[in-house]
């Protein structure tokens, strides 16, 4: 039997079983809510009718279903229902996997008496195939690089990131089960599971995205997953023509990691905090070793010479984890050059300090704070979650003397990435860790148009590290920190 015939033929335990990947919709026949191809564009809440039920009060979003919507819904679980799923494993390559399942769905769709046209059939085809190999609804959404976030919240309700701002999409999933099949499917590659007994899970897709997913009985309102896009490569100078900073902090930026100093990049979830890792990491010389420690592979250095090191959760048993701790004190046995951690959450922090106390400046990691300050308050928590019972003083001592610079970046109301504050770490001040703020962004207000009116400044202090710089060959002007506005 050939490849295509396989394909075409139904699984021998009856008609009415569903491959996996289309999960059986238990609403009755009739209208049903359309599988309609994601559009990036916001769904007017007036175009849309909500109901409740449920305990909860669940809200349902329901589209109107035109005749032709109807008719491409039918057609769409008749070619899934067809299609056997078990031949598809036998294709490894995805190119010529998907030459296979067009072929056969435009076999099937010419058997159809139903007056469709070029573009409807080309659009059947479409879902057909992102059902099968990629995420259903939300794979067009995925394969759009301006896109950085996507949020389902339940089967019905999908909304994007892009710019900064958040938008509804005219996208949804069939129902729970569909949307769970998807989840169970990116969990699956990684060789994780999302049940009632774990309905929590981490993991990644093969770009490096990363992804949440929480289910029932914890999400109330049905299963909810969270892509964290990783497509696009953003340098120094991209991120200067976006405004996140100008050219003159990005010349001190690109001084510091030269001359090897150690910088924590502080900021909110979303605020572009790896982002800018990427992008400093690019100053880096290339003879240098790198190790990399992350909870999900999203840096993605240019040098030859890098080591990508990875958490692992634990098992099912709850044997097996590593954690970012285990991961920063093997690296020390590597011989790096550069330890760059992508973010610290707990203990791995006095790991890290201790790290850049013994030899191995030049380290660069991210930390979740509001502001310069409130890292150095958080690094002294995440100190004493280690287990140690350092007295204040001296976990103060050890942030001041292996802390250099602290980059405070912000995502504004705007939705824009800004720079907001370098500071350099000076040292101790009696019982206080002392800084100095070099740069900062000043705002002015809002404009009509929501957008944040604001410029560069320079604060008119020299930093202390200027001798480290030029100990390192690297030669900045003086006037480069005149006190005024930058350009």
């Amino acid at each position: 039997m050939s490849l295509r015939d396989r394909l075409l033929t139904r699984r021998r335990s009856g008609s009415n079983t569903t491959p996996v990947g289309a999960p059986a919709d238990p609403t009755p026949p009739g209208p049903v809510p359309a599988v309609t191809t994601p559009q990036q564009t916001p769904v007017p809440r007036t175009q849309a009718a909500t109901a409740s039920s449920g305990m909860y009060g669940r809200r349902i979003e329901v589209e109107p279903v035109s005749p032709l919507d109807q008719v491409k819904i039918d057609l769409h679980r008749k070619l899934v229902e067809r299609l056997d799923l078990e031949a598809l494993e036998q294709i490894p390559d995805e190119k010529h996997l998907n030459s296979e399942i067009r072929s056969v769905v435009s076999e099937l769709l010419r058997q159809e008496s139903k007056p469709l046209t070029v573009a409807d059939r080309e659009d059947i085809i479409e879902q057909v195939l992102y059902e099968i190999t990629g995420l259903g609804p939300i794979e067009p959404l995925f394969r759009d690089l301006s896109i950085s976030d996507i949020l389902v919240n339940g089967s019905k309700e999908i909304y994007i990131e892009r710019a900064g701002r958040l938008s509804r999409v005219a996208a949804s999933f069939r129902n729970d089960a569909h949307l769970l099949a998807v989840i169970d499917r990116i969990v699956s590659r990684v060789g994780r599971r999302v049940d009632e007994s774990s309905p929590m899970v981490d993991a990644r897709l093969p770009d490096g995205s990363r992804v949440n997913a929480i289910i029932p009985p914890l999400a109330l309102d049905g299963p909810v997953l969270s892509i964290r896009r990783f497509g696009i490569d953003l340098s120094i100078q991209k991120l200067i023509d976006n405004g996140t900073l100008n050219q003159k902090m990005a010349t001190i930026i690109a001084g510091c990691v030269a001359a090897r100093l150690n910088i924590l990049i502080s900021g909110g979830t979303g605020s572009g905090k790896t982002t800018l890792l990427n992008a400093m990491a690019s100053f880096i010389p290339a003879d240098q070793r790198i190790i990399t420690i992350e909870d999900a592979a999203e840096l993605r250095l240019q040098q030859d010479h890098v080591v990508r090191l990875e958490t692992r959760p634990p098992n099912a048993e709850g044997e097996g984890e590593v954690t970012p701790r285990d991961l920063v004190k093997n690296a020390l046995r590597m011989r790096p050059d550069r330890i760059i951690v992508g973010e610290v959450r707990s203990g791995e922090a006095l790991d890290m300090l201790q790290a850049m106390n013994t030899g191995h400046e030049g380290s660069m990691t991210t930390i979740h704070a509001n502001s310069p300050r409130d890292s150095l308050a958080r690094l002294e928590t995440m100190i004493l979650m280690s287990g140690s019972n350092l007295p204040d003083r001296a976990m103060r001592e050890q942030i001041s003397s292996a802390l250099d610079v602290i980059i405070q970046i912000s995502r504004l109301s705007d939705g824009t990435r800004r720079i907001v504050s370098i500071v350099e770490v000076t040292g101790m001040e009696g019982r206080v860790t002392a800084t100095q703020e070099i740069f900062r962004f000043k705002r002015k207000g809002v404009a009509p148009s929501g957008e944040v009116i604001g410029e560069f400044e320079t604060t008119g202090v020299r930093p202390s590290f200027m001798e480290k710089l030029h100990i390192a060959g690297v030669d900045v002007a003086n006037d480069i920190f005149a006190e005024g506005m930058t350009q």
